[in-house]
């Protein structure tokens, strides 16, 4: 069992929470599915708005066969919800931990762009 003795001032208020292998498993799979730029693209375009498949594609320049399949993998997770309208499937964030993660790598990414 792995411990740590020094507290980094950060997280010296924040207590450990343990979490099973297989929890952790799930997050690490549904974090590698997120791990692609045009699904981190679609993120931040469904934190706003919902959209179709076709509207996705054509943001994100992929063909809206391909886009239709980084949002099954993401539904898988839960990220991603669908409504249909008519004849128009409109997409949604779902998971709203989303914004956080986002926020981190927007945060990480887009202040080292300007550099």
């Amino acid at each position: 069992m792995a411990t740590k003795t020094n507290k980094t001032k950060k997280n010296a208020g924040r207590p450990l929470k343990r979490a099973d292998m297989e929890t952790l498993g799930q997050a690490a799979e549904c974090l590698r599915i997120l791990a692609h730029p045009v699904r981190i693209r679609m993120v931040q375009l469904l934190l706003h708005d919902r959209y179709t498949v076709g509207e996705l594609a054509e943001d994100c320049g992929v063909l809206e066969n391909v886009a239709s399949e980084h949002l099954r993998l993401m539904q898988r997770c839960g990220f991603f919800t669908s409504e249909k309208e008519g004849r128009r499937v409109y997409y949604r964030v779902a998971e709203p931990h989303l914004e956080n993660i986002l926020d981190c790598i927007e945060g990480r990414f887009q202040a080292g762009a300007s550099k």
